[in-house]
């Protein structure tokens, strides 16, 4: 089974300039993520696909000087970055990863592709209430393609998978079910504000560690109300 990982990443952010590149611990975030995404088990490769606009310069360079593929398409039409990106790969599957979630559990990652190895179906279902930021997203090629040539609004061509779940019927599902030590769905482990970045920065000089296992930082969110605290009035942007 071929599965490659694809981290979609651009420094313009409307809450958050450059985010994907900022200071994090003894490194920065996109290193946080790709180093994370390298954990999963059963994977061939791991590429951040930017865009073409020349603010996304610097992703290029981070990645040439990293060792790290880099894929430059279309900004605003998500989807298709991601279509054209795999189109090189052939793969069979896909797991989708955005940078802006610097913790994202390569853990529970690893037993997705495990239930996807038995299951063989279009899309996992996570069956839980997971913090954002944790999560990440496993679909097979082919449906890509197909919700490419379906999906035709805004919503579909931004968030990639959005028409697999308005359109369930279409596609074959499994579920995984969420582990409770990950079920903290009230926490924020994501990067889209100034708050979050703070949260991100006490996560990561707290442990000094990037390949740190989620539930440690969930644990450590638990046991520090403080920090949990800092972003957690930040209402997420609607899809639209």
């Amino acid at each position: 089974m071929k599965t490659i990982v694809i981290i979609q990443a651009r420094m313009g952010s409307s809450r958050l300039p450059e985010k994907v590149l900022k200071p994090l611990g003894t490194t920065d975030v996109l290193n946080y993520v790709t180093a994370r995404c390298k954990q999963i088990q059963g994977i061939e490769e791991v590429i951040v696909a930017t865009s073409v606009l020349p603010q996304d310069d610097a992703v290029e360079k981070w990645c040439r000087e990293k060792g790290i593929v880099c894929f430059r398409g279309a900004e605003d039409d998500v989807l298709d970055r991601y279509v054209q990106c795999a189109k090189e790969y052939e793969p069979e599957y896909v797991i989708r990863v955005t940078a802006d979630c610097p913790f994202v559990d390569f853990e529970m990652a690893t037993d997705i592709v495990k239930l996807m190895e038995r299951e063989r179906v279009d899309l996992i279902n996570l069956a839980g209430n997971l913090p954002r930021g944790l999560a990440v997203e496993m679909i097979s090629y082919k449906s890509l393609l197909y919700i490419h040539g379906h999906g035709k609004e805004h919503r579909h061509r931004e968030h990639v998978t959005y028409y697999a779940y308005e359109q369930p019927k279409e596609f074959s599902h499994a579920a995984y079910s969420v582990p409770m030590d990950r079920q903290y769905p009230k926490l924020r482990i994501t990067l889209d504000t100034e708050e979050d970045y703070q949260v991100c920065q006490a996560i990561a000089d707290h442990f000094q560690n990037e390949l740190v296992s989620s539930t440690d930082v969930l644990q450590f969110l638990n046991d520090n109300p403080d920090v949990s605290k800092l972003n957690a009035h930040i209402v997420q942007k609607p899809v639209t």
